[in-house]
């Protein structure tokens, strides 16, 4: 209904139109067909020799590419057993590195336990090293009177209790303060250069002329004669007699009463009993027995006096020397150190029991 609006012509006319027109179309289709089909094989074997080198190409690629990772599988493989044999050198190492670590811990661990025994003892170390030290001025000050050694001692323990500032030490420092004043009050006693003198006078000994051999002095007026050409000749025949019976008796005063004739051998004896005496003054001086002292300088004295040229100057000055000598101070009355020790006593004991 609605061409015939359109166009407006009669309903009769539109078949005939239409069966003209339907018949040279049913004679193309074939052809049509034909045309469709040739280009669709064409364009399928365009699309099949397309794939085709694609393909190619793509083996090509796939073939390279399983090259390359065959390669890079190498690589890798070696570097796998480079890097085994890096982990295994670094496991020995780790090894080494771990024992050295458990032997430098077990010594830092002794180290430790040493510092703190350390600490722990420095105290009781310390006082130990104290006491040692007052034994010693002690034992100086009591066997061998030996004053100085006894005082540089006890200065030194001193001034390490200052040093170290303790309360606990304030009664010690009380008494050793009081023994070191005792001990410098004391008066000096030079024993080395009393010793000294007493090896001088020991070494002059064998030196020193007996009195039997002093000669007399020769006479002024004797040992000027008068002039031979003024004397007649028979006063100078007596003067030469008398000259020469003078040589043959000599009588003279040798100075020293009692003077024994001595024998060479008791000569060398006197000698020797002098050095003795003077040597056992030496040893009572070191021992500090006054006494002996004494005793042995005056038989030296009193020996020197009697067996020896009392004009000679050596004589004289041995003698004086001696007396000097025997004048000299030896023996003092020595403090002990008990109330150091005593001190150090009531120390010892609270540690004890705490140690305990």
């Amino acid at each position: 209904m609605n061409e015939e609006r359109i166009s407006g012509e009669p309903a009769v006319v539109k078949p005939v139109v239409a069966a003209s027109a339907a018949r040279p179309a049913g004679g193309a289709l074939p052809v049509l067909a034909l045309i469709v089909a040739l280009g669709a094989a064409g364009f399928t074997v365009y699309q099949w020799y397309q794939d085709r080198g694609e393909e190619t190409v793509l083996r090509s690629e796939l073939a390279r590419r399983l090259a390359d990772m065959e390669t890079q599988n190498k690589d890798a493989a070696l570097r796998v057993q480079q890097a085994a044999a890096a982990l295994r050198e670094t496991e020995v190492k780790v090894g080494v590195l771990e024992a050295k670590l458990a032997e430098s811990q077990n010594q830092q661990v002794a180290l430790e336990a040493l510092y703190q025994e350390l600490s722990r003892n420095r105290d009781e170390w310390a006082f130990a090293d104290i006491e040692q030290s007052v034994l010693l001025a002690s034992q100086q000050l009591q066997i061998a009177a030996n004053v100085r050694t006894a005082l540089i001692g006890l200065e030194n323990v001193e001034a390490r209790l200052q040093r170290m500032d303790q309360p606990r030490y304030s009664a010690l420092r009380r008494a050793l303060t009081r023994d070191i004043e005792r001990l410098k009050a004391l008066p000096l006693v030079d024993v080395y250069g009393t010793g000294a003198r007493l090896d001088d006078a020991i070494a002059a000994i064998d030196r020193l002329p007996l009195a039997m051999d002093a000669r007399a002095r020769p006479d002024a007026a004797a040992a000027t004669p008068a002039p031979a050409a003024e004397l007649p000749a028979w006063e100078r025949v007596v003067r030469e007699a008398w000259r020469e019976l003078r040589q043959l008796v000599r009588v003279q005063s040798v100075g020293v009463q009692d003077a024994a004739l001595l024998a060479p051998d008791q000569a060398f004896f006197l000698r020797e009993n002098l050095k003795l005496r003077l040597l056992g003054a030496r040893i009572a001086l070191l021992s500090r027995d006054g006494k002996s002292y004494q005793d042995d300088l005056q038989a030296a004295l009193s020996a020197l006096q009697r067996h020896f040229d009392a004009r000679d100057s050596a004589v004289i000055s041995t003698t004086a020397s001696l007396r000097k000598l025997q004048a000299a101070q030896v023996q003092i009355e020595l403090p002990d150190l008990q109330e150091t020790l005593e001190a150090l006593r009531k120390l010892r004991v609270p540690r004890a029991k705490g140690s305990a």
